[in-house]
């Protein structure tokens, strides 16, 4: 059996014995709940490549540089429940977690993520439930990103269901810092020391910084392209 189908089962087992039915009707409800996170991610992620190829019409560059999508492991589900004290049910992911499908969008400079992220709660299909802006104000190890909790429609053969998608809007400096530092993080190798993490944390400026003069380059070359109009 393939490792994500025995991951799978490992966590299904542990749903299972709350839920009190066979094997194969747990596996079934789960997998049908994870298709609809799988089309809900679709729905987001159009919405967010309609706007890109519209801004990029209009303003001659694309404000978003790549999106990536995913939905959350099963052992990842789980250990999350058993985290929160919440019940090792099916039912229990749609009613308690919040980020089983997500999006991440990468985007050129800060004042596109604000753009982009304004532009999507617009929608009137789009319900914003929660909003983190992580790039106001950073946590403590330095890392920011702006983050959003939404629900959407999505239409199937037989019913409308709303389903939760996490968004994280990030500039690609912002991402490489991210990504270096949950890798260096899960590897284990001394990150939460504390000349390691303080180090990590003034990358993290170093790199917010170089992401505003990027943008007040950018303004200046807009603010002169104008004026030789």
């Amino acid at each position: 059996m393939p490792e994500n189908n025995l991951q799978e089962a490992e966590a299904l087992r542990e749903f299972i014995g709350e839920e009190n039915e066979s094997f194969f009707e747990t596996l079934h409800r789960y997998r049908e709940l994870m298709v609809r996170y799988s089309c809900a991610v679709r729905e987001v992620r159009t919405k967010f490549e309609v706007l890109n190829e519209e801004l990029t019409y209009h303003a001659g560059r694309n404000p978003i540089e790549s999106i990536v999508s995913r939905i959350k492991e099963p052992m990842s589900i789980a250990g999350k429940l058993k985290r929160m004290g919440k019940p090792l049910t099916v039912a229990s992911i749609s009613e308690n977690l919040n980020d089983v499908a997500g999006i991440r969008v990468i985007c050129s400079f800060i004042d596109d993520i604000y753009r982009v992220a304004e532009m999507l709660s617009r929608q009137d299909d789009i319900t914003v439930v929660a909003v983190k802006d992580y790039i106001k104000k950073p946590k403590l190890n330095g890392y920011r990103s702006y983050h959003m909790i939404v629900e959407v429609p999505v239409f199937f053969s037989d019913s409308k269901k709303i389903m939760r998608v996490e968004i994280q809007l990030r500039t690609v400096a912002m991402d490489f810092w991210a990504s270096l530092e949950h890798n260096m993080k899960y590897k284990k190798t001394g990150a939460d020391r504390p000349e390691i993490a303080a180090e990590l944390k003034s990358c993290a400026e170093v790199i917010a910084a170089t992401d505003a003069r990027m943008q007040n380059v950018r303004m200046r070359i807009e603010a002169l392209e104008k004026e030789i109009r």
